[in-house]
Parts: structure tokens; C-alpha cells; sequence
């Protein structure tokens, strides 16, 4: 039986929930995904604005709060999404390569 594990004040991190990343808690929204607006340049208050899901201010705040006291986690999650999307660009380049010879 999985358990949610809270690890920061609003932070969970769930193994049934976006792979056991952290997430804000009750949502499947990720830290790195608050993280990547923050890198975009979207103040805090912006941010409650761009999710289906409503946050608080407190959430969003807890969340940048998680990731620089856990910089290298979050990070590694980048690198790992990144290494993902270059693996499976160059798989959807092998399959188009394969059929477009048919």
C-alpha cells in the first residue's frame, strides 16, 4: 500500500502521483512546474492564474520554498525530463526515417 509523504509544508510526494516527484499537496502539479514558470519570469500571484486546479499564494510560495532548499532534486528533474524529450525526439526521427522509404 503506497503512502503520501508529506515532506514540506504543502509538498507531498507521492509514488502513485507524477512518478513520487514532489507536488504541491491534493494536486498533481509538480514543483519543477512552479519552478519553470518562476524561470519564465511569472511573479508568485501570476502563477495561481495559469493552473485548472486553484492554489493558494501559500502553495505556490511553499513550492519555490521546496526547491531551493532541495535545488539538486528539482534540478535533476529538469535533466531528466530534458534527456526524456531528446530520447524520444530522436526515436520519432528513426521511425519517421524507417516509413518514409515506404
Amino acid at each position: 500500500m503506497a503512502t503520501t509523504t508529506t515532506v514540506y509544508a504543502h509538498v507531498t510526494k507521492d509514488p502513485e502521483v507524477c512518478g513520487g516527484k514532489a507536488c504541491i499537496d491534493g494536486t498533481r502539479i509538480r514543483v519543477m512546474d512552479i519552478v519553470a514558470l518562476e524561470r519564465e519570469g511569472y511573479p508568485p500571484e501570476k502563477m495561481l492564474d495559469v493552473f485548472a486546479v486553484p492554489l493558494t499564494l501559500g502553495q505556490v510560495h511553499a513550492a519555490l520554498a521546496y526547491y531551493y532548499d532541495h535545488k539538486d532534486e528539482i534540478d535533476a528533474s529538469f535533466t531528466e525530463a530534458h534527456e526524456g524529450a531528446k530520447e524520444s525526439e530522436r526515436k520519432r526521427g528513426e521511425f519517421l526515417k524507417r516509413h518514409a522509404s515506404r
